[in-house]
């Protein structure tokens, strides 16, 4: 069927929206593709809907292709599944929470393991039915604090969640290695550039854990990678190499120092170079100890102290990571007065020990290791206190930011960090949920299994904007041919008579042969014409103009810029070639 733009529910705008960031957001409105709602919230047209459909049908078909059974749950749901995994709780505010009118508490679904679990837990009770993968594609919720970005982070989103379900760990990642391929197919398909990388479950549970992120400059996500090996990984995901001990006897005693006016690393560092301790001193020999309060889910508040090299921020993403799923704060200056064992600017580990503060180290600080560090008294610090020697730690934690030029976990090279934009996200959840729910099966020998979980989801409504993103020039959007809204647009940018009569004609032959057309049969200028059809984005532009007397159309390659004549006898068939080309 043949779309005509004279009846197309379509408006273009010329300038870009004044809430528009990035590039996606700024064209998706401007070309008519979506339109805001609300905060977060946007409609799609009629272009949007077949974009986001192409999409839909290409994670579909792979999904499918691995053995994946379609269903669809409610995004309406009750509050008691998600009460017996702790995640009405652990979601905090990002959940979206409801009641009825009976005073019963539900929630919009921002994902759906619970209900996955528990609806094999009622329809299966054999070995014999499994392994099981099972997949939605559906629209999910998330409060946002701030919604921004257009679709690419808005609080209703549409998502593409499959869960496998297996008798064994084995199975599992038999279910997880065809999910990353099926992946890696998607993407391809869809002309996404992406790199996988390591990453950490959050309050998703599980082990095994792996992003897809779309490469791009306005990515709030941040990964790093060694061009040496290909290792990639989240940020949050990164596991610092620590350091071997270095031997600790021969290693001059601790020694207390007055250091007037230095209680920032800065002014430390400014200190210790007055001092004559041998060797210039950095900020990486100091050891900055860094106070939180810490709450688990239902839990009280409790104190806990971070050290790092003074050379390294904390990264809130990796401490967050590492501290989920509590909730955490800074400790501020009404904190400190509750607790004046602990001096501002001037924290040691002896004072944090002597009152059961718990305290966790960077991997770096290992047994050996002499640092300058706060003495626990105003203007008072502690050179070449020694990690084993004279102070020890609860453990370790990875929240120290990660730079370019650290080592790769791999011990291949350096690291070098990028931006992405995650489009999807695969875990080995194993049993966290079946757990929750006693999710038994007979096994072979007649006794109880407890079923293995897999989650994968792909961010369908997401990927528009990623694509958008990635395939855009200074004129307007350029789709791949897989999530095109059409194939060919055709624009007759002639007022003569036959030469309109021609396009109709040779846009109905294009449909004959399969090609999904777009004909511009306005009576705007050939300018507007042009300038909407660059805007648009198909990827062929077919022009039947002022060569049509002489026995020509133009066609146009969208994405190379290409131009050539194509005779005007054949040219459906020339045309609709070139297309699959």
């Amino acid at each position: 069927m043949i779309t005509r733009m004279s009846e197309l529910f379509l408006r273009t705008l010329r300038d870009d929206p004044a809430d528009a960031e990035v590039p996606s957001h700024k064209l998706l409105i401007r070309a008519g593709y979506i339109r805001p709602v609300g905060p977060g919230l946007y409609s799609w047209l009629p272009l949007g809907l077949r974009v986001l459909h192409k999409i839909e049908r290409v994670v579909r078909e792979e999904i499918v292709a691995i053995g994946g059974q379609e269903i669809l749950f409610p995004a309406l749901l009750p509050r008691a599944p998600y009460e017996a995994t702790n995640r009405w709780t652990e979601y905090g505010d990002s959940l979206f929470r409801l009641k009825d009118r009976r005073d019963n508490d539900y929630l919009l679904g921002p994902t759906h393991e619970e209900l996955f679990a528990l609806t094999v837990k009622g329809e299966y009770s054999s070995y014999k039915d499994f392994p099981l993968l099972l997949f939605q594609i559906q629209t999910k919720y998330r409060d946002e604090a701030r919604p921004r970005a257009g679709i690419l982070r808005g609080r209703e989103f549409v998502m593409k969640d499959s869960y496998s379900f297996d008798v064994d760990d084995d199975g599992l990642r038999v279910a997880y290695q065809r999910h990353r391929e099926a992946y890696q197919r998607i993407f391809d398909r869809l002309g996404v550039r992406y790199v996988i990388v390591s990453a950490v479950s959050g309050a998703m549970g599980g082990s095994a854990s792996e992003e897809f992120l779309a490469e791009s400059d306005i990515g709030e996500d941040t990964f790093v990678r060694c061009l040496e090996s290909g290792y990639a990984a989240n940020v949050e995901a990164v596991v610092t190499p620590a350091p071997d001990p270095l031997p600790i006897d021969g290693l001059p005693e601790a020694k207390v120092y007055d250091t007037p006016d230095a209680p920032t690393i800065a002014t430390l560092v400014e200190w210790a170079n007055t001092v004559d301790l041998g060797r210039e001193i950095t900020a990486a020999d100091t050891l900055k100890n860094v106070l939180l309060k810490v709450r688990q889910p239902d839990g009280d508040w409790e104190l806990l102290a971070i050290a790092v090299p003074g050379d390294r921020e904390i990264d809130d993403k990796r401490l967050g990571a590492a501290l989920d799923p509590a909730e955490y704060a800074f400790l501020d200056d009404a904190d400190f007065a509750k607790h004046p064992f602990l001096v501002k600017g001037y924290v040691g580990p002896k004072a944090l020990r002597e009152n059961g503060v718990r305290y966790l180290v960077d991997p770096r600080v290992v047994d050996g290791t002499s640092w300058i560090t706060g003495a626990d008294a105003p203007n008072k610090h502690v050179v070449g206190l020694v990690m084993g020697r004279d102070f020890t730690a609860d453990g370790t934690i990875e929240a120290a930011e990660v730079r370019d030029g650290d080592p790769s976990p791999d011990g291949a090279g350096p690291l070098v960090s990028a931006r992405g934009i995650e489009i999807g996200h695969i875990f080995q959840l194993g049993r966290k949920y079946t757990d929750a729910f006693n999710v038994d099966v007979l096994g072979e020998d007649g006794k109880p299994v407890r079923l293995t979980m897999g989650s994968y989801g792909i961010g369908v409504s997401r990927l528009v904007a990623v694509i958008a993103e990635q395939h855009h020039d200074e004129l307007g959007l350029r789709w791949p041919s897989s999530v095109s809204p059409f194939d060919a647009h055709v624009v007759i940018a002639n007022k003569d008579e036959a030469a309109r009569a021609g396009a109709g004609e040779l846009a109905a032959e294009l449909d004959r042969l399969g090609v999904e057309v777009l004909l511009d049969d306005r009576s705007s200028s050939p300018g507007v014409k042009f300038k909407d059809a660059e805007l648009l984005g198909v990827p062929w532009i077919v022009v039947v103009g002022r060569g049509w007397a002489d026995g020509v159309v133009e066609l146009r390659n969208r994405f190379s810029g290409e131009t050539r004549e194509v005779p005007v006898d054949g040219a459906a068939a020339a045309i609709a070639e070139a297309l699959t080309s």
